[in-house]
């Protein structure tokens, strides 16, 4: 659809979910706005609605998910780590404040699907953010001195093998993460809201679905691209 000035703060949020977030970063609120338009909530927070229009179209755009395969390790950490750690670590609490109100606001009607939603998601939560700092202050680093030959210990048994243990364990971490994401597509059903879902709960909802797409293409990059050359390198 194409968003105009005068486009209902309803139909964007429910045609475009991406908006949510936009609309959340400035502060406009998107649920039960009914027909009331963008510039009409633009102005009464002082926002340029063009602006807005044009970051909820860069939010709602194809992103690119993987690095050049001709790239550096060191400059496929770099992109992992713009793409989707430091993104991470601004939408995991986002999507933890939107299910605490989804869990206080129909937690009773839905008990087997929003309780156990939010205990499976706090912990992928927590345990996330733990697992990201653990390769952007340990392994990361260790890698990229690795292949500048920094280290001064490349090319030896001793190397691989002091690199592969903590690689076994980040490989694991993934493992953890995936199940966490496979247990809430299914309390979810594949993340389908309620047909009478508000807009926050299916703004929820699509984030979800976002965070586990993302997340398979990030452990996809760690795992079978990143992973394997760094060890690779260590051998050499």
């Amino acid at each position: 659809m194409d968003i105009t000035p005068q486009t209902p703060i309803s139909t964007i949020v429910t045609e475009v979910p991406a908006a949510i977030a936009v609309l959340q970063k400035y502060g406009v609120a998107f649920c039960c706005t009914g027909a009331t338009p963008l510039s009409a909530a633009c102005a009464h927070h002082d926002i340029d609605a063009a602006r807005v229009i044009a970051d909820i179209e860069t939010a709602r755009a194809p992103r690119a998910s993987q690095a050049a395969p001709d790239q550096t390790m060191r400059d496929v950490i770099a992109h992992i780590q713009q793409r989707y750690h430091q993104p991470l670590r601004d939408e995991l609490p986002r999507l933890s404040l939107m299910l605490a109100k989804v869990v206080l606001r129909h937690g009773e009607r839905m008990p087997d699907v929003l309780v156990p939603l939010q205990s499976t998601f706090e912990q992928f939560h927590d345990e996330l953010l733990e697992h990201m700092a653990k390769e952007d202050q340990g392994i990361f680093p260790a890698i990229a001195d690795l292949e500048s030959g920094a280290s001064g210990a490349s090319g030896s048994p001793a190397a691989a093998q002091w690199l592969k243990d903590p690689l076994e364990m980040l490989v694991a971490d993934h493992a953890g993460a995936e199940t966490a994401l496979a247990r809430m597509r299914e309390l979810t059903d594949s993340y389908t809201p309620p047909a009478d879902a508000c807009p926050t709960f299916r703004g929820l909802y699509y984030g979800l679905a976002e965070l586990e797409r993302d997340m398979q293409i990030h452990i996809h990059m760690e795992n079978e691209i990143l992973f394997p050359r760094a060890l690779a390198c260590a051998r050499a």
